[in-house]
């Protein structure tokens, strides 16, 4: 008896429901652990879809790609930075480990073939199941074939079956003219109930927390269509040549490095925010970080002169912290601007200073939510800064309007007293 095999052609969305169908599937493949840990990668499949959904067919070029997802200049380079051939070799393999791993046949499959930016949609060709089809989709995909599962449901039934529920009907009876009449005016009365009910909680919740809203609109840039964020922070080890705080910078070769509970309290801040917009953390230490790690997701840094990519990262701001021991804080438009510790004081009494910086950073196509002190003290008052809606709408009256995705920098003051961190104060701001 011969085989049924699935039919392996391209698919093309023609009514509403198709698409919808396709971008289900695409949030499917989104929420896996494939993808939902980056933002590269989900970034980049996501535009592809839509696009095509769209017959914009015309963007999936490498250099629009490069201009529209990993937000490039118009005149880059494609030659020397192939983020986007690179992004999408990636896609094409995590899409066959997704669909590899699946219990079930697909009904609808997304493909981007090897040489383009155009994915491809495949509707299963809906037939009894082959085993030995199966063991060649297996043998397929270990080739690095693009196998195509086949379903165990006919077509036609399936459609029936659509059709049938969508009469009404069920398995003890068939509903009446009447019924059906009852139930027409009923849906829209549920549907405008619900909305209001909706409507009401959001205005109780808003009119319970006006402000709220700040630190949401804060951090909206980092967490849009992220799962898990990096929490990276500066490490120490006592120095006993450092009279002033005691501690030096760790560095990689340090096996036993300590973190600072400000910056534990920092690091615990920043969680509660992001996990209320449903983002996991990732503590990390700065010394063990490798850029391709900055690169995978968004990320806080937490401390200055103990933070290696602090200092690494903050070449596009104004306000930056001066390489070298005398931990200095300086404006690039007013040199003469600066601001430091004063160290004829004790340590646990002497004034710290702090940046708060919001911003996109092209080494790590990423944004970057930095968080640091001269000292201690001042990393543990920036955490408090952008997890405080008060701070927030101080921030928002200083610059005049919203936060949307501006890039944004704070210098601010902070009391210390007995090694307590006190309230931060705005010094200065800078936006771009």
């Amino acid at each position: 008896m011969p085989s049924a095999h699935a039919i392996h052609e391209t698919w093309h969305p023609q009514t509403k429901q198709d698409r919808d169908a396709v971008i289900a599937e695409l949030e499917a493949i989104l929420a896996s652990p494939h993808f939902c840990n980056s933002k590269r990668y989900p970034a980049l499949l996501r535009f592809i879809v839509e696009n095509a959904l769209a017959a914009k067919v015309e963007l999936l070029k490498e250099r629009t790609l490069g201009v529209e997802v990993f937000d490039r200049p118009h005149d880059y380079d494609t030659n020397t930075d192939t983020v986007v051939r690179y992004t999408a070799g990636e896609v094409r393999k995590r899409l066959l480990l997704y669909y590899s791993e699946q219990s079930a046949p697909p009904t609808i499959r997304i493909s981007l073939p090897a040489g383009s930016y155009v994915p491809e949609f495949f509707h299963a060709s809906l037939g009894p199941t082959d085993p030995a089809s199966n063991s060649e989709s297996h043998g397929a995909l270990r080739s690095g074939m693009d196998p195509w599962p086949h379903a165990n449901t006919n077509s036609h039934d399936a459609g029936s079956i659509a059709a049938h529920d969508g009469t009404g009907e069920s398995l003890h009876g068939s509903a009446t003219p009447e019924h059906a009449g009852i139930g027409r005016l009923l849906w829209p009365l549920l549907i405008l109930m619900l909305l209001v009910a909706v409507a009401t909680g959001v205005w109780w919740r808003v009119r319970a927390n006006p402000s709220q809203s700040q630190v949401d609109e804060f951090w909206a840039p980092i967490v849009h269509g992220q799962r898990n964020m990096l929490i990276c922070t500066g490490s120490s080890v006592f120095a006993t040549n450092n009279h002033y705080s005691g501690v030096e910078t760790a560095n990689r070769d340090i096996d036993y490095p300590f973190v600072s509970w400000q910056s534990v309290s920092a690091a615990v801040q920043i969680s509660g925010v992001l996990a209320r917009s449903g983002v996991s953390t990732q503590l990390v230490s700065a010394p063990s970080t490798a850029l391709t790690d900055l690169r995978e997701h968004s990320v806080a840094l937490l401390g200055a002169y103990n933070n290696q990519w602090t200092i690494h990262l903050q070449e596009p701001l104004r306000y930056y912290f001066v390489p070298g021991a005398e931990e200095i804080i300086k404006d690039r438009q007013n040199p003469q601007v600066q601001w430091q510790r004063d160290q004829s004081l004790p340590y646990s009494n002497s004034d710290d200073y702090a940046v708060v910086a919001r911003f996109h950073d092209a080494t790590i196509d990423g944004w970057v939510v930095m968080l640091a002190g001269v000292g201690r003290n001042g990393t543990e008052a920036a955490a408090q800064f952008v997890t405080s809606p008060h701070y927030l709408q101080l921030l928002r009256d200083r610059i005049g309007s919203d936060f949307s995705n501006r890039n944004i920098e704070v210098v601010l003051k902070i009391s210390v007293i007995d090694g307590k961190t006190g309230a931060p104060t705005i010094l200065a701001v800078s936006t771009w």
